[in-house]
């Protein structure tokens, strides 16, 4: 079997997180890491793998600037088998419609040799919160979406999953090859051990470059982004909160007047 599992480099949420000047996400300037919810695809990705046996190659795919690399490293350190990262200075300000074409391009590469037989993404990004990439990449490889799994089960080419819904469960059957995005429920990520630290050095990681995936610089980035911030304010300063002393009941009018002025009630 060969799976490519997607992961992204987003801000440290414990980072002072910035903005360009054009209200793009600055991903250069602060400390970034592996999207959490792209270490659930991660994990899944290799639990499949230990299940299909030796046969099975996790590829970790990476689209960012030169430090995204890192997300790669990580995939690699907690048990992939190769890393691809995708970095082109063009790339910079692109949305989930052109994110999802590169992807899809770089897939389309790391199958040319052997077919691709699962694509593994997360829920999410902990970043954009968008949740459409995997729907996207699906509809560009022509492949058939599982998605929001928070079990999977493999059995030959069949896959089948319980998708938690707001309203129902469901329980949804499929034939790879196909698109598979993953839930924070499917199960806690494994923390890379030192002998995976140490093994993810020797694992081959390839860097490749808009050329190399056949797309345009005019196909990716703000220019042609269907989406824009149009504005950002930074968050205002921690104040000092309002003590409210609870004198012949007037504790509980001040609560309900404050939660109506915040419109709570």
């Amino acid at each position: 079997m060969n799976i490519v599992v997607c992961v992204k480099y987003v801000p440290d949420a414990t980072a002072d997180r910035q903005f360009e000047s054009d209200n793009t996400v600055d991903r250069v300037g602060v400390d970034g890491l592996l999207s959490e919810l792209d270490e659930y695809a991660v994990e899944q990705a290799l639990q499949l793998k230990e299940k299909a046996g030796d046969d099975t190659t996790v590829t970790a795919l990476c689209v960012g600037p030169e430090k995204a690399v890192d997300a790669v490293r990580k995939a690699l350190q907690m048990g992939a088998d190769e890393g691809v990262h995708v970095v082109d200075d063009a790339i910079a300000g692109s949305d989930a419609v052109a994110t999802s074409l590169v992807l899809a391009k770089a897939v389309e590469k790391a199958g040319a040799e052997r077919k691709v037989d699962l694509v593994v993404c997360g829920m999410s990004s902990t970043d954009a919160a968008m949740s459409v990439v995997p729907a996207m990449l699906a509809e560009r490889l022509g492949l058939p979406q599982v998605t929001l799994a928070s079990v999977i089960e493999t059995q030959g080419d069949q896959v089948r999953v319980k998708r938690d819904g707001d309203t129902a469960t469901e329980v949804i059957g499929a034939t790879m090859p196909l698109v598979l995005s993953v839930t924070d429920q499917s199960g806690e990520a494994r923390y890379p051990s030192f002998k995976g630290i140490m093994a993810a050095k020797k694992k081959p990681l390839e860097t490749w470059s808009l050329g190399d995936l056949g797309v345009g610089a005019d196909q990716v980035g703000l220019s042609v982004a269907w989406t824009e911030v149009e504005d950002t304010t930074a968050r205002p300063p921690r104040t000092a909160g309002e003590i409210v002393k609870d004198e012949e009941g007037s504790g509980a009018k001040a609560l309900a007047d404050f939660l109506a002025s915040k419109k709570f009630i």
